[in-house]
């Protein structure tokens, strides 16, 4: 076991070695520490809350980090390309899950920026979740107190809206889901 060089290019065996926890991404290695703040955790409870409750009787499945997403350019899950783990993801496709993860893109991402985590989230995450066909992907900013929603037209992200502090998210993929913004940032 070891830990990378945050500077080199690796492989989905190379990731394999590693001590902790560890996302690649176009061969690049992102540390997932330090632990989240205590608002993070807060934020990505309320979201896993209200998504399960959403999804309790519909054939999609609810996950919370730590949660590995794998991508692969072929298809193929023993060395895919690509390793994530998002703060929460909804799969609706059983077929999708096996006991190490994910093999494919989840209908939805959401990922809860951190200030270590921003610019990942914004733009390689962002990249490479359009490349691979997440459908809807939200951006919880605690700092800002919005929710970037992207959904995917055409093979390219949209911003389908910004959603502020006393508005409600609305889903583009999930019609009837709503989540009030109020509630996830409570706690400041």
């Amino acid at each position: 076991m070891s830990n990378p060089d945050e500077k080199k290019i690796y492989t989905y065996q190379d990731w394999l070695t590693w001590d902790g926890t560890w996302e690649l991404i176009n061969g690049k290695a992102y540390n997932m520490s330090p632990a989240p703040t205590s608002l993070h955790q807060f934020i990505v409870g309320e979201l896993h809350f209200a998504l399960r409750t959403f999804f309790q009787n519909r054939s999609c499945f609810v996950f919370v980090a730590p949660f590995d997403v794998f991508f692969s350019e072929s298809g193929e899950y023993e060395t895919p390309d690509h390793v994530t783990q998002p703060d929460l993801s909804v799969v609706c496709s059983k077929d999708q899950i096996s006991k190490n993860g994910c093999y494919g893109a989840p209908t939805l991402i959401i990922e809860v920026l951190s200030p270590s985590t921003a610019l990942k989230d914004f733009n390689e995450k962002f990249n490479l979740y359009q490349k691979y066909g997440v459908q809807e992907y939200w951006i919880v900013d605690p700092g800002n107190q919005t929710v970037h929603v992207y959904s995917l037209q055409d093979g390219v992200y949209q911003v389908r809206n910004l959603y502020t502090e006393q508005e409600k998210v609305q889903s583009f993929v999930f019609e009837d889901l709503q989540v009030p913004t109020g509630r996830l940032f409570s706690l400041e």
